[in-house]
């Protein structure tokens, strides 16, 4: 019986190869992007799950409520003393990232930016695949070393690693293991990993770390069974009041599994997730999966006509109705795993691209479960949402209506048909519209001023390993000879870029009038002498700090937003003020200026001149010198700074990572738009083609009373295109709604104006006008003695 079903679900496709080809066409590409959405989404909402009992590993995090500061960090001897003084506690580790060493290999040096030092413990919470050597012997020598996969065949190629040596900044570590590469949905994508006990053994970071008031160290612990993290909370908050003789200090959990979808954070160290994104693309990976799936609906129920005989005739030779849902269920099931071996292909091409927008490593192996998974859920929606209506519609026909020639499709058919069709275009028209929005915005960011110059400017950090007492001295050297290359225009030094400034504090000012209740968050800036020349600030009143005045010394400079927020007298020059413990005047305003993603609003911005503070290059080259500057830069390092490479940025690289995720949200958008269109045109291109051909003898006798090509194509246009106007009427205030809550990410933002819906509807217009005036214009052109010779 199920072989009977299938082949004559064959014969049936191979009867209208147009039909199936377009259906497949259409249904594969649907999949394609069902599959990378899901497969995306599967990824975001299983962060970390691989790990052994992951649901009861917690990171700690601290709050100061009365500073607003929330921070994913603890102090080093939390963990030890949690798992001590907390019987609920069966195991913590600790996790540093801050420091970069410095790997030199064979006499080539390399950042290692993927770095982390970790305790004894971080493997037995933690699951690694060690490839070679193991956690046991990594334990034991503090000067010892662990890589991925990946980075041990970066540095030794196919060579064994255990047992090799790397020089780390000015030690030499032995390699102890290799392990896996950390999956897709890890939070921990670090390469190599460095005992905690090696940083021990630089006194000052070990006396500077021994202190309860230092949070330099995000801790994780594991849990018994049974245990209430708010208990145990509790007993971590009081057993920090106690240890560090002051206010408790509130200490919170979070679960692993939530922790990638964390908001708290202002700067972590982990890359987290946006669920309301997760669910929008998941929204999306649907809609496209549907309007490919209409298209097969529409298609099938239009042609019922055709196949109302076939159907009548098996019913009265003894077909009944299951039998006749099955035979069209079945054909359904044909199409769609026709579709599924196109999408195959179309992932196996796509892939590498996927992987490259999403910056993942995703992959799809044929012998994976999960493979099969993903590929089983998006088949089983696309024969749900294919199959069930026209097998209802197909084995409901009635014989004797048949073959009394009463019409098989009722008017209610016909309306549902035309439902879907601005169900199609309505999702197209959100999604253009949506990209029109998000491109006018990115537009809007690339050009908008941000009260500074970032063209030919680019910034390097001095490594850590310069100590502090000789770094001052380093740098005015180093600008020195800098400044004396002709391909280098302005240098300035500070200790962050401007394009992105992160170091803020609070309870850190005072001035004359303050109310002491109020204890902004202050974003502050060590910049000296040069650095308004070389970012091409701009002043409002008072002026710069000064080599020749000697302004700076206790001098200070505000933003305009500081001098309103702190709602300082005007002109705000020569106000009294206090920062960080010194007591000066303020000796300048300038204009507000971005230093920071738009997603967020400016803030008070206090500059000081300290070199203590400063570790940062900020160079602008000059004209169209930019291979000689960075040579002549590359020099001076080699001068001063020989074991370290130079790792520098341009500003623009800076200021556009900070909106790479907007950037990836914009093209996507264009992809699913592109999609959604194609799908959508593909659909009334099929419908037009059997509308014209049931109308063959009409159009012939209209051309013969001397009805026009025009008219033709008009009169069978028209209804196709009264359905897109339908969809853009019901698309535009949704897609305003959608667009307008996703402005809301953005501080600074454009005004979504009608035009942009307008475009996204005349586009949509298009699409379809010219898809259907083919096939119309085609049909007016038959001549019509062959559309009636049958007559």
């Amino acid at each position: 019986m199920i072989q009977n079903y299938f082949k004559i679900a064959w014969r049936s496709l191979l009867k209208n190869k147009g039909t199936t080809a377009i259906n497949i066409l259409g249904l594969s590409v649907g999949m394609t992007a069902a599959v990378f959405i899901l497969l995306w989404v599967q990824n975001e909402m299983n962060f970390d799950d691989y790990h052994k009992e992951e649901s009861s590993i917690y990171r700690l995090t601290t709050r100061l409520p009365s500073q607003g500061w929330v921070w994913e960090s603890t102090p080093l001897l939390l963990a030890d003393a949690i798992k001590k003084e907390v019987p609920e506690i069966t195991n913590a580790t600790r996790l540093y990232t801050s420091n970069w060493p410095v790997f030199t290999i064979k006499n080539n040096l390399f950042y290692s930016k993927g770095c982390a030092y970790v305790d004894e413990a971080w493997f037995n919470i933690f699951k690694y695949d060690f490839k070679e050597g193991n956690a046991a012997s990594f334990d034991a020598n503090p000067f010892s070393i662990i890589l991925t996969s990946t980075e041990a065949k970066k540095y030794f190629g196919n060579a064994t690693a255990v047992g090799q040596t790397i020089r780390v900044d000015s030690v030499n570590y032995q390699v102890r293991g290799v392990v896996a590469d950390a999956p897709t949905n890890s939070s921990f994508q670090y390469t190599s990993f460095i005992p905690i006990s090696a940083l021990m053994t630089n006194p000052q970071i070990r006396e500077n770390d021994q202190q309860w008031g230092n949070a330099n160290y995000i801790t994780f612990v594991k849990t018994s069974a049974g245990s209430k993290p708010a208990i145990i909370e509790k007993k971590i908050t009081d057993l920090m009041a106690s240890k560090s003789k002051g206010d408790a200090t509130p200490i919170s959990m979070i679960a692993l599994k939530d922790m990638h979808f964390e908001t708290e954070i202002g700067n972590s160290v982990f890359i987290h997730g946006n669920l309301n994104t997760v669910y929008v693309f998941s929204i999306l990976g649907f809609l496209l999966l549907l309007i490919a799936c209409i298209n097969y609906v529409n298609l099938t129920t239009a042609r019922a006509s055709l196949r109302a005989r076939e159907v009548s005739v098996r019913k009265i030779n003894g077909a009944d109705r299951s039998h006749l849902f099955l035979q069209f269920i079945t054909e359904s099931l044909l199409i769609s795993l026709l579709s599924l071996f196109a999408t195959l292909v179309l992932i196996k091409c796509c892939l590498p691209v996927f992987n490259q927008l999403t910056e993942k490593s995703f992959e799809l192996p044929l012998t994976s479960l999960n493979t099969w998974k993903v590929l089983g859920c998006t088949l089983l929606a696309a024969l749900l949402l294919n199959s069930i209506y026209p097998a209802l519609l197909l084995s409901s026909f009635k014989p004797l209506n048949v073959f009394r020639g009463n019409t098989v499709l009722k008017i209610k058919d016909a309306t549902f048909r035309k439902g879907l069709v601005v169900l199609q275009f309505t999702v197209s028209v959100i999604l253009i519209a949506g990209t029109i929005v998000i491109y006018s915005q990115l537009q809007f960011i690339q050009h908008k001023n941000p009260g500074y110059n970032r063209s030919q400017t680019l910034s390097f950090m001095l490594p850590q390993a310069i100590e502090r007492g000789k770094r001052e001295s380093v740098m005015a050297a180093m600008k020195q000879d800098l400044l004396a290359e002709s391909s280098i225009e302005k240098v300035a030094t500070s200790n962050q870029p401007l394009v992105n400034l992160g170091s803020v504090c609070t309870e850190c000012a005072d001035w004359k009038g303050r109310d002491t209740s109020y204890n902004p968050k202050i974003t502050q800036l060590s910049a000296d002498t040069d650095f308004e020349k070389t970012m091409q600030l701009k002043m409002k009143e008072g002026e710069w700090f000064g080599e020749k005045n000697n302004n700076g010394a206790h001098g200070f400079i505000l933003n305009e937003t500081a001098v309103k927020d702190f709602k300082l007298p005007l002109p705000a020059t020569g106000t009294w003020f206090v920062f960080k413990g010194d007591t000066g005047r303020v000796i300048g305003v300038v204009n507000d200026f971005a230093y920071k993603s738009l997603h967020e609003k400016s803030g008070p911005v206090v500059i000081f001149n300290n070199a203590k503070w400063r570790n940062l290059f900020t160079v602008r080259i000059a004209g169209e010198k930019a291979a000689t500057g960075l040579s002549a830069i590359n020099t001076v390092w080699k001068k001063y700074v020989s074991d370290s490479p130079l790792e520098y940025n341009f500003l623009d690289d800076t200021f556009n990572n900070l909106y790479k995720q907007d950037q990836q949200t914009s093209f996507l958008m264009i992809v699913f738009a592109v999609i959604a269109i194609v799908i959508s045109a593909l659909g009334l291109f099929s419908l037009a083609a059997f509308e014209a051909a049931q109308r063959t003898k009409e159009i012939g006798v209209r051309k013969v009373l001397g009805a026009t090509v025009a008219g033709i194509a008009k009169l069978l246009s028209k209804d196709f295109v009264k359905l897109v106007g339908i969809a853009i009427v019901i698309a535009s205030p949704v897609a305003w709604w959608v667009m307008q809550r996703w402005m809301q990410n953005f501080a600074y933002r454009i005004d979504i104006s009608w035009w942009m819906f307008a475009l996204a509807g005349l586009f949509a217009l298009l699409i379809a006008f010219l898809t259907v005036s083919f096939q119309a214009v085609r049909a007016a052109l038959l001549n019509p003695v062959k559309s009636l010779k049958s007559e």
